[in-house]
């Protein structure tokens, strides 16, 4: 992996691109998550249409099912899926340490029950490389734990310094060399702890740098004040990747605070559920209100659900329960998110990012104001 860090502009916002085995990936950039192997609705033409340059799988999910020899035996998961761009995977640690109530924490690593059968698994540090070396992702990531924000400082300590630990085994781990490895951040809600952190995995020869362990409930303010906080101290010339983060806006503010990549379930999950991101907020297409509107998502759009199917259409398919319904939904909010990274990146090169955030940031939040109300459903 090669980054080259094009541009910083006066508020910090940088525009760069990573070079990996796949392809080349323009920064700041969102990653669609396909934790399965599969963006949920969209084929890897669809992802290409509306612009997606690298997606992410998740290490966790796929070891389970369908299972990584599996995976192996179609050549790895680029083949399988047939998606010949970049590809992140993420380790699972999350989602290992999500089960707590079925795993076992070792210096060695974590046996856990799988949540599918029940069935009992190890991952450590050299097992989750290896299986990510197998799946041939272009960007591993290294196994940390996850620890809730809330838990006592002394818990947190204990996990910095393990994950510390397990980032060094990674390293001692990879084989293979068209493969980048990311480090993992942690610290909890501390600025004092982060800080110590960075300096720890950053020492570490990483190709990149994640800060984790954020957006998994705490306050807005607490998640904008330690990504401003961390983001800056991690290497310049390194690609820097804020985990599992999220709406438009949070995502404005971490570019703004000098961060390169993201990925999040959000816009496609809450397509699903009919939540549509627009320019002037979002919209709920359950709401009653849509039931005779001839208009498009949104006007501005270009994605082919808007230049093409009115609100009312849309709001039929998902009463319907119509599988083209969260296709359509998956395709505007995906577009929507997309552009954004395109918009920013126009806006680093002018060296007015700020401006043209916070322009962004204003219309959705006035659009929103005018379409708050009583959410009657129909």
């Amino acid at each position: 992996m090669v980054y080259t860090l094009e541009h910083t502009d006066p508020g910090g916002a940088r525009l760069g691109h990573m070079t990996l085995t796949h392809g080349t990936v323009e920064t700041p950039i969102f990653m669609p998550v396909g934790t399965l192997g599969t963006v949920k609705a969209l084929t890897p033409v669809d992802l290409k249409d509306l612009g997606a340059q690298i997606c992410l799988a998740n290490t966790y999910h796929l070891h389970l099912r369908p299972g990584t020899q599996i995976v192996e035996e179609h050549g790895g998961l680029h083949q399988m899926m047939g998606w010949d761009r970049p590809i992140l995977t993420d380790s699972g640690g999350y989602q290992v340490f999500s089960l707590r109530d079925r795993c076992k924490i070792s210096e060695d690593g974590v046996a856990f029950q799988s949540h599918l059968d029940g069935s009992r698994h190890l991952f450590t540090p050299e097992r989750v490389i290896q299986i990510q070396e197998i799946l041939g992702s272009d960007i591993a990531m290294a196994f940390d734990e996850c620890p809730p924000s809330t838990a006592p400082i002394a818990a947190i300590e204990a996990s910095m310094a393990r994950t510390t630990r397990w980032a060094k085994r990674c390293i001692d781990a990879r084989t293979r060399t068209d493969q980048a490895v990311f480090g993992i951040v942690q610290g909890g809600l501390s600025e004092t702890h982060r800080a110590a952190h960075v300096d720890a995995i950053c020492a570490l020869p990483f190709d990149g740098f994640a800060i984790g362990g954020l957006s998994v409930g705490e306050s807005t303010e607490d998640l904008h004040a330690l990504t401003s906080f961390t983001a800056p101290r991690l290497p310049k010339d390194h690609v820097r990747y804020l985990m599992g983060v999220g709406t438009p806006e949070n995502l404005l503010h971490a570019i703004g605070a000098g961060v390169d990549i993201f990925d999040c379930v959000l816009p496609t999950r809450d397509a699903r559920t009919g939540k549509l991101f627009t320019r002037d907020g979002d919209l709920n297409i359950k709401n009653a209100r849509h039931a005779h509107s001839m208009e498009p998502i949104d006007a501005e759009c270009a994605c082919y659900a808007c230049a093409t199917f009115t609100r009312a259409y849309l709001k039929h398919l998902h009463r319907s329960k119509e599988i083209l319904y969260a296709r359509l939904a998956t395709l505007h909010n995906l577009t929507f998110y997309l552009r954004l990274m395109a918009d920013a990146r126009v806006a680093i090169r002018a060296n007015r990012y700020a401006e043209w955030a916070s322009q962004v940031v204003s219309r959705r939040a006035e659009g929103q104001t005018l379409v708050r109300g009583p959410e009657s459903r129909g």
